[in-house]
């Protein structure tokens, strides 16, 4: 009951932040510079053609009305036409999202099992060579961009090597799984079509690491830093008096506690994966939400910005609720009433 509680506080606090982040977005959408009915339409559009599309948007109305109109279309299911593509921006929002959930997910798995594997072997071997070359490498990849990460593997492993695709989810030719999630890997499992989930795999692993770098390298760190300070502890003194095995002690009795600095970054990094994911995307063609983020942003797609944006906050939203979850699973220590 006290989970279930606190997950209905959370989800009540959701909605007043989402609508804040509304409004916010909402007037930065209306004071950038530019007409985007013109914009849409072009320098040669006959003036009663971009008259009637600022009506249609609802541009030659006061800003309150405007955003009225707005919040009613969302709350309807309407995010409006997109000036970019011509097509409604819920449409075009259910053909990316997916496509960038599937590189986000697969960019976090990567960076929880192998940030905590490296930060577990980094403390193990603490003050030796294995421990200096895990903390470089970590420094490395903290200070590395993605795109740059993407380039180099591209380079490797794509021309150098030619062990990985570099363009595009499936290898041309090869048949896409029937849609139910619209994650080309996830649908293949679903219907059996190893050989396409293997190929989709191939196609996802380069951007998917390139953009879980940076995370690998910090979740490295943390989780090091973590157990480091636990180990000072004095439950693990007693353990270590009563003969138990190193290993035991860091698998068993140290990891445990230790994980929930690991989450929360965790969960910072994956709603900053969903947006940040638009150079990978771009270098690798992979036709995702942050990269259609881009393209309307540079065209002023007023209609697209705002959902992108959203999306992007309900993300945020989510992903932190979940960590507090999991951090209360990890440490029953900590109230859940007080972890809000």
């Amino acid at each position: 009951m006290r989970t279930l509680s606190f997950l209905g506080r959370r989800l009540v606090f959701s909605i007043f932040v989402l609508w804040g982040l509304s409004m916010l977005i909402f007037m930065i959408s209306r004071v950038m510079p530019g007409d985007p009915a013109r914009t849409a339409l072009g320098p040669r559009a006959p003036e009663w053609r971009v008259q009637d599309l600022r009506e249609e948007m609802h541009l030659d109305k006061s800003l309150p009305v405007q955003y009225y109109f707005w919040v009613r279309g969302i709350l309807h299911g309407d995010l409006g036409k997109s000036l970019f593509t011509q097509r409604p921006v819920i449409v075009d929002i259910k053909n990316s999202l997916p496509v960038t959930l599937e590189l986000a997910l697969f960019g976090t798995s990567f960076m929880v099992i192998f940030g905590i594997v490296l930060g577990i072997i980094s403390i193990r071997y603490s003050q030796t060579f294995v421990d200096n070359i895990v903390r470089v490498i970590a420094y490395i990849g903290v200070v590395t961009p993605s795109f740059v990460f993407a380039i180099l593997f591209m380079l490797l492993f794509g021309y150098v090597l030619r062990v990985l695709p570099t363009m595009g989810r499936l290898t041309e030719g090869v048949v896409s799984p029937p849609t139910i999630t619209n994650m080309i890997t996830i649908d293949a499992l679903i219907t059996g079509n190893f050989p396409v989930f293997w190929d989709a795999f191939k196609h996802l692993l380069m951007p998917g690491v390139s953009l879980a770098m940076a995370g690998t390298a910090q979740i490295a760190r943390i989780t090091r830093s973590a157990m480091a300070d636990n180990l000072q502890q004095s439950y693990i003194t007693a353990e270590r008096s009563y003969g138990i095995p190193e290993r035991a002690i860091i698998l068993k009795y140290l990891l445990k506690p230790s994980l929930i600095p690991t989450v929360s970054i965790a969960g910072m990094q994956f709603g900053a994966l969903l947006g940040n994911a638009f150079l990978v995307e771009l270098i690798f063609n992979w036709p995702g939400l942050s990269r259609y983020g881009m393209n309307v942003l540079l065209r002023k797609d007023l209609n697209a910005i705002s959902a992108v944006v959203l999306i992007f906050g309900l993300g945020f939203v989510l992903a932190n609720i979940i960590v507090d979850v999991v951090v209360n699973f990890l440490d029953p220590r900590i109230s859940i009433r007080k972890g809000e």
